[in-house]
C-alpha cells in the first residue's frame, strides 16, 4: 500500500459494530491503545474487515487540536 498520508498507524481489529449504513471499527494499535473509525458498511465489506485482521488507521487532517485539563 502506498499512500500520501503520513499518519499510518498499524494495528489489529479488536471490535466491529456493524450498523445498517455504517460500521464502527475499533483498532488496537498497542496494548491498551485503541483508535475507532466509522466507515461505510460497504467499505467494511469490501475490505473484509473482521476481528483479528491487521489493518492501518490512516489519518489525514488539515488540523489537529490539542487540549489540556484546567
Amino acid at each position: 500500500m502506498k499512500i500520501s498520508a503520513r499518519n499510518q498507524l498499524k494495528g489489529i481489529v479488536k471490535k466491529v459494530n456493524e450498523g445498517s449504513v455504517n460500521t464502527e471499527v475499533v483498532i488496537e494499535l498497542a496494548p491498551g491503545v485503541e483508535i475507532t473509525s466509522i466507515i461505510t458498511k460497504t467499505s467494511a465489506e469490501s475490505l473484509e474487515i473482521e476481528v483479528g485482521k491487521q489493518v492501518y488507521a490512516v489519518v489525514k487532517a488539515s488540523n489537529v487540536m490539542v487540549g489540556v485539563e484546567h
